[in-house]
């Protein structure tokens, strides 16, 4: 699949970031499995286990995404991640939008837009990924489990603030792998994200996880709106 045209400005990209980093944040953090709250005889506290298991056997992933946007835009990229707290989003050209987290704070620019945004990661969704080991109990609530297209798929929702949407994470089985997520916000606006080409334990190194843009002070002479 070609990588469709990267158009519109940052703020769309502000908006689609936080869900992107929301999957990670569901996806490499403490989660819940609440009893009495699963939907249907699927969602077994076994497959769940399958699932914590499988997640705390990563240390390093990496693999090629593919994003569609509410917009109908299509993007794609790399994604590599180092658990916990560590992962890069590049985007491929024309883009040159980068999301990376550290472990300490999250970094966004875009050469292209002269933009640039970097906060405390205790300030987004990336605060859960400097957790671990991943436990579905706490945080998250795995509110179903289904099987589709030979995938698993298990649909969450943060536990105290199951309105604020959730997130399907989808894992093949034997063996398992992450194959990608979707996320829907409180307005219904979907992101969804499919993996490939997915490795892990493959050694990363570690310059990929640090702001390696243009020096920040020519963003801040930029258009920041």
């Amino acid at each position: 699949m070609n990588s469709a045209p990267f158009t519109g400005h940052i703020r769309a990209m502000r908006t689609l970031f936080p869900a992107v980093l929301a999957a990670f944040a569901l996806l490499f953090a403490s989660g819940a499995y609440v009893p009495g709250q699963a939907q249907g005889p699927s969602a077994a506290p076994a497959e769940t286990a399958q699932v914590e298991q499988y997640i705390n056997s990563i240390r390093t992933l990496q693999a090629r995404f593919v994003q569609s946007n509410p917009n109908g835009a299509i993007v794609q990229g790399t994604l590599s991640v180092s658990r916990p707290g560590k992962m890069r989003f590049a985007y491929d050209p024309p883009s040159q939008l980068k999301v990376v987290a550290d472990g300490w704070q999250v970094t966004m620019w875009d050469p292209v837009n002269k933009d640039f945004g970097q906060w405390p990661i205790g300030w987004t969704a990336a605060t859960f990924l400097v957790k671990e080991p991943f436990k579905l109990s706490g945080d998250l609530t795995v509110q179903k489990v289904d099987r589709s297209n030979g995938l698993l798929e298990l649909t969450m929702s943060q536990t105290r603030k199951p309105q604020e949407g959730k997130v399907i994470v989808r894992v093949a089985e034997n063996p398992m792998q992450l194959r990608g997520w979707s996320i829907i916000d409180n307005r219904g606006n979907k992101v969804d994200v499919t993996l490939t080409d997915v490795k892990t334990g493959l050694p990363l190194d570690g310059s990929l996880f640090k702001y390696d843009g243009p020096d920040a002070g020519q963003f801040m002479n930029g258009n920041r709106n």
